[in-house]
């Protein structure tokens, strides 16, 4: 099952992995793995691409870091395949990749010899940029009848679907609330009038799609591949600017 019926879908720069995603997905279909089981795989695949950039084996940090991106999609996927979808795996996803993110730059901050103050903007950047991209991705999903586990605003704890437990719905919506509360009023901010668009063209989503936590690892894999990793840090700030330009160009589209 896609996250958009065929009509929209479009080429998601950050989403790579999906084809293996699937297969692993498939692959754990008739067994007793769960998705949080599968997203508890990607926090250790995180942890060991972060051992591997203190030891300095970059190309092994830059598999883990592939392999982390894979194995987030695979636990979506297994969601789907497995026809059990959850916001206790929708909000644990999203509060292990903001810790990650933050360990991620941090790592690099320190083996490089950097600056807090740099780790902290590119940080900020980070999921400023992958905010963006998650804003204008669940509001398309659900204005086109696509996945609805996201919401375009998260006001409130939901309802706990069927096999999981309002308690841990409710804290793990709290979590999330504090990691990503202040990014989403942020973005909204800017472009408040993105819900009301009604046009979210296939190639500006591929254009955003590069402000995906996917294609960022993708980045920060490459560039520790290629011995730049003292630059990932301004990068990622510098990237920032992507933020304001692509909030120009839904605005130009839609003229809201």
């Amino acid at each position: 099952m896609s996250k958009l019926p065929p009509d929209y879908k479009f080429i998601d720069l950050s989403d790579y992995g999906r084809p293996f995603a699937r297969w692993i997905a498939n692959g754990f279909k008739n067994t007793r793995v769960t998705p949080v089981d599968v997203t508890g795989m990607f926090i250790i695949a995180g942890l060991l691409a972060i051992f591997c950039m203190f030891n300095q084996q970059y190309e092994w940090a830059a598999f883990f870091l592939i392999l982390k991106s894979i194995l987030d999609a695979a636990d979506g996927e297994l969601a789907r395949v497995k026809q059990t979808p959850s916001y206790t795996g929708r909000y644990l996803d999203s509060v292990s990749d903001l810790i990650l993110n933050g360990l991620f730059l941090l790592t690099i901050c320190i083996i490089t010899d950097g600056s807090l103050m740099l780790a902290f903007f590119a940080f900020l950047g980070i999921q400023l940029q992958g905010t963006l991209y998650n804003y204008y991705y669940v509001i398309l999903r659900n204005k086109f009848d696509g996945d609805k586990t996201s919401r375009v605003f998260e006001e409130g704890a939901p309802k706990a679907m069927p096999g999981e437990k309002q308690r841990n719905v409710d804290i793990l919506f709290w979590m999330y609330t504090l990691c990503y509360g202040a990014f989403d009023k942020a973005i909204h901010l800017l472009d408040p009038g993105a819900e009301q668009a009604s046009h979210y063209p296939k190639w500006f989503m591929t254009a955003v799609s590069c402000c995906g936590l996917g294609f960022q690892l993708l980045i920060i894999a490459v560039m520790l591949c290629i011995g730049w990793a003292e630059h990932i840090l301004a990068f990622f700030i510098a990237y920032s600017v992507f933020i304001f330009v692509f909030i120009a160009i839904r605005k130009w589209i839609n003229r809201v």
